[in-house]
């Protein structure tokens, strides 16, 4: 289990996945931070093919090609604005990942990227979202063997800290 998920500290527009995860708004545009990262380094075939879906709602998932990224795929996901744990944000976080994995087999994903959901400027507490996030990638690669590796690309040596004590910390069982 450990050797199939790993965490770092970098730019997730550079990773040499076959997915990686855009922390999106509901109209799949350009944003700010992750979002925008991403938008400006596929180009502007991203941003075409997004405006073609429509949008996308909080806890769902939409896949676009990655075009000018090394990733085949970008997976568009809008996590929760944290509004003080007072509306379910917890579920529609998770369900962001389980909808971002549901793509796996049907896009022989063997490799995913994935940011900090929901954690800039969406507000999730960093420790929440990592315990989240690493949560529902054991849960799903215990049930699938198909998906190599899962990475967590975090922005900053704190966030990256943050991650590395949460793995440690639900996944020493599986050392």
């Amino acid at each position: 289990m450990r050797e199939r998920m790993e965490i770092i500290e970098g730019d997730i527009t550079q990773q040499k996945v076959d997915a990686i995860v855009n922390a999106a708004n509901e109209a799949l545009i350009a944003g700010g931070g992750v979002s925008g990262a991403i938008h400006r380094t596929a180009g502007l075939g991203l941003e075409e093919e997004c405006l073609k879906l429509g949008g996308c709602e909080e806890g769902q998932a939409k896949i676009t090609k990655g075009y000018y990224l090394p990733a085949k795929w970008v997976i568009h996901t809008v996590g929760p604005v944290w509004e003080g744990g007072t509306y379910e944000e917890h579920k529609i976080l998770a369900q962001c990942y389980r909808n971002c994995f549901a793509f796996v087999e049907p896009y022989n994903i063997k490799t995913i990227a994935f940011p900090s959901i929901s954690t800039g400027a969406y507000g999730f507490p960093i420790e929440k979202a990592a315990k989240i996030a690493i949560s529902e990638a054991r849960l799903f690669l215990e049930q699938n063997t198909t998906l190599d590796k899962v990475i967590f690309v975090c922005y900053g040596k704190q966030d990256y800290e943050c991650y590395t004590a949460i793995f440690e910390q639900l996944l020493t069982p599986y050392a």
